[in-house]
């Protein structure tokens, strides 16, 4: 086998990058009804509430989300998540147990949050709506989830095994409030109920890939 320099290598790679980046972004990458598998380096579940005035943001750091996604039929499109309660993440310990307590999420007897998506439609120029049921708390509740497609692209044939054989790349986004006391997370208790915000902004952002 021949060798090749580190320094060329490392300009083989670049070469690499450049293609994928020049490669054109098309729906058709998609076209046909696939699943996706979510890119957990490249995704993230993260919140924000607040603190009397202040915003506190924190993420979920352990999720499953299956996508299986359609472009030209986004009506036979399907989405699924499950996130771990007790993997809340406000960059404070004691805040997250308690967060993870019965004031709070109950996360002994309430493992998840889960979202199963019963529709889903177009709405406008990459954008849809999934509408089906997300449980919190042993509570579920019909929500339209507002999906924004952020892009899809092919992987060039050379980089396809450097990805695990992923062929196309896929990127959502989610923006979603959630009215908590509608799943008596944090009820009973004026501090609860006064000091910290009754809206939780959620952000959910998947890049996902499908081979």
């Amino acid at each position: 086998m021949q060798h090749i320099p580190h320094r060329n290598r490392w300009y083989l790679a670049l070469l690499l990058v450049v293609a994928v980046l020049a490669a054109p972004v098309t729906h058709a990458a998609a076209s046909a009804r696939a699943n996706w598998s979510a890119d957990p380096d490249h995704s993230e579940i993260s919140f924000s509430v607040n603190h009397f005035f202040t915003p506190v943001n924190g993420t979920f750091d352990d999720y499953e989300i299956d996508l299986d996604y359609n472009a030209e039929h986004p009506e036979k499109s399907s989405v699924k998540a499950r996130i771990k309660v007790a993997s809340i993440n406000t960059g404070n310990e004691k805040r997250d147990n308690h967060l993870r307590s019965s004031d709070w999420f109950e996360a002994d007897k309430n493992p998840y949050i889960t979202f199963k998506s019963r529709s889903v439609r177009k709405v406008g120029d990459d954008q849809l709506i999934a509408t089906g049921a997300l449980t919190i708390k042993g509570k579920s509740r019909q929500v339209d989830l507002p999906i924004k497609l952020l892009g899809t692209q092919m992987i060039p044939e050379p980089m396809q095994e450097m990805m695990g054989g992923a062929k196309n790349i896929a990127s959502f986004e989610v923006n979603l409030p959630i009215e908590r006391g509608d799943y008596g997370v944090g009820v009973g208790d004026w501090a609860a109920t006064m000091v910290v915000g009754g809206q939780v902004d959620v952000k959910i952002l998947v890049e996902a890939h499908n081979i």
